[in-house]
């Protein structure tokens, strides 16, 4: 049998701005951000929601190995709440964030999802989902 892997302990997002990333993903969607030093000393920038984390890398200024093409407003990313999307759509409102699509049924992970689609300063398209 090979190998496997157990789970995601984090990803990198590659954004222009990272100080308005944070404010963003901390003010619409609940995450903290997080200023962590890795081995070599330098300062790096991470947001964390639930047991996850995202690192940001900005544009130009990646930090090595990096993906072979980092290019910020390129991820896909879907996040699963237990907030109703009623009131997320009343919070997105409040936010003056355009709902792209949904509510729709999408199928997850785990099995079927009911979404909505926003986009963050950089144009990732962000899902964020219930389960049913």
């Amino acid at each position: 049998m090979p190998p496997f892997v157990s789970s995601l302990d984090h990803l990198v997002l590659t954004v222009r701005d990272p100080e308005a990333t944070a404010e963003f993903y901390e003010r619409i969607l609940g995450f903290t951000t997080e200023v962590f030093r890795p081995a070599d000393g330098s300062a790096r920038k991470a947001l964390k929601f639930g047991g996850q984390k995202i690192n940001l890398h900005q544009a130009g200024r990646e930090f090595s190995p990096k993906a072979a093409q980092p290019t910020a407003g390129s991820a896909d990313l879907c996040f699963l709440s237990e907030t109703s999307l009623d009131d997320w759509q009343a919070h997105l409102s409040t936010q003056n964030i355009a709902i792209e699509e949904g509510p729709v049924r999408r199928t997850g992970a785990t099995g079927p999802i009911l979404s909505i689609y926003i986009r963050d300063p950089d144009g990732n398209l962000l899902e964020i989902a219930n389960r049913v």
